[in-house]
């Protein structure tokens, strides 16, 4: 899936000159958490709640109530907006913008297509579609095997699986620390078919994990103590 599927395009712009007390307003009034300030028409820099929040005076000051209503009439966005945007075209995947944001330490992507602001990506919107892609709910089962790299692994449990009338919901591997050959495999199936999920798959010799261990040695394939 790529970012134009969700990116958000009812997009809150706001000029340079608007003020944090205006800012607040919008935030508020939308419920989102970035602004993107444009200027002649481009992109020049976002604010966040984080932002405003960092910039915005505390009453615990020794300003008076009318001299920090002042202030925070005064202080613009054009003075506190990251200006230099890290943004991203529709086309760039989920996965990738998730990586872009983290890599990034943001929470947000504007995205552009030929030089013009056509939408927005937040972390929130790209962990909803990833939670959705794994198969996270109530209903499903979680099933962990520690898989070596190798051909055919993969064909060995989904054959074990599909034997025993188990569907996969979904399934994603990623690498364990250490393990330079070996593979995390998580397959969610539905809750129901747990129990005979795990049976099938111990069937064909594969340690099932369904619960943290902070020793995975039990559940490391036989003769694997670090697949180097």
């Amino acid at each position: 899936m790529y970012i134009g599927s969700i990116m958000r395009t009812d997009l809150i712009t706001v000029a340079p000159k608007t003020t944090l007390v205006e800012a607040k307003e919008l935030l508020e009034k939308h419920r989102i958490d970035h602004l993107l300030v444009v200027k002649s028409g481009k992109l020049a820099g976002v604010v966040s709640d984080r932002d405003l929040r960092q910039n915005w005076a505390s009453p615990a000051t020794a300003l008076s109530a009318h001299e920090l209503s002042y202030l925070l009439n005064t202080v613009t966005l054009g003075m506190i907006m990251v200006k230099t945007v890290v943004t991203a075209g529709p086309d760039t995947t989920i996965e990738r913008a998730a990586w872009i944001m983290q890599v990034n330490n943001i929470n947000s992507l504007p995205v552009m297509a030929d030089g013009e602001l056509v939408g927005i990506v937040t972390s929130t919107d790209v962990m909803a579609v990833l939670l959705n892609a794994i198969g996270m709910s109530e209903d499903s089962r979680r099933l962990g095997l520690f898989v070596e790299d190798q051909i055919g692994r993969l064909a060995t449990v989904t054959a074990a699986l599909r034997d025993a009338e188990v569907n996969i919901q979904s399934f994603f591997c990623y690498p364990v620390p250490g393990h330079r050959k070996l593979s995390q495999l998580v397959i969610r199936v539905h809750r129901a078919d747990g129990e005979r999920a795990a049976a099938a798959l111990e069937k064909v010799g594969f340690r099932v994990m369904t619960h943290y261990s902070k020793d995975i040695t039990p559940f490391l394939p036989e003769g694997c103590q670090r697949c180097s």
